[in-house]
């Protein structure tokens, strides 16, 4: 499974250190004010207020909320593999199980403590627009497919990646469930979900 290029929602890229922060600063407010108000309710002006910039700083970087927002998923998705890479670097690569526990803990993880992560982890909560790129789930997978055949050198495998697409589709389902069960995660369902995981990723990494 190849990775898929998600189209970038940045209308511009900052060039220069200052322009970097101030969009880090915008991205931060968005996510605080998810927490507070739900993205129904989140407006641009007040990300701009929250974030201490002119709200026109906030339409150089993006067009409406839609694009900021998935601006946010991108960088949590960013961070994400980079959690996973730092978790892979402390395991060995003759043990696929640790390696699938690594990519779980490191989304209960966020999940847990990153601001706006409940209702934008790696998507927004609305429809997406026609002709949208490749939904999250899929770019979740084309990333995670690609981090394991990496630590575990396989040789790349379309049923490998479908796999992990599955994976993805149905732990997404569960752990939502876990959240919705108990604001922390319900530690029974998360111990199925990680069964669950195991039992079917053995199919193709055993």
């Amino acid at each position: 499974m190849d990775p898929v290029p998600p189209a970038h929602p940045l209308r511009r890229a900052p060039v220069q250190q200052r322009s970097a922060d101030r969009l880090a600063r915008i991205l931060d407010a968005c996510a605080e004010l998810l927490d507070e108000t739900g993205y129904e309710n989140l407006s641009t002006r007040a990300v701009a207020l929250r974030a201490g910039v002119p709200i026109g700083s906030v339409y150089r970087f993006f067009g409406n909320k839609r694009a900021m927002a998935a601006a946010l998923a991108h960088r949590n998705l960013d961070r994400y593999a980079e959690g996973i890479t730092a978790r892979l670097a402390l395991l060995p690569a003759t043990q696929w199980r640790p390696v699938v526990d690594a990519v779980l803990d490191e989304y209960l993880t966020m999940k847990r403590t990153v601001p706006g992560f409940a209702l934008v982890d790696f998507g927004i909560p609305a429809p997406p627009p026609e002709g949208a790129a490749a939904d999250p789930n899929h770019q979740v997978a084309a990333r995670l497919t690609e981090l394991l055949r990496t630590h575990l050198g396989l040789a790349p495998d379309p049923a490998l990646g479908r796999a992990v697409l599955v994976a993805v589709e149905a732990t997404d389902a569960l752990v939502q469930l876990a959240f919705r069960t108990d604001p922390a995660g319900d530690p029974g369902i998360i111990t199925e979900t990680r069964a669950m995981m195991h039992a079917y990723l053995a199919r193709v990494l055993d």
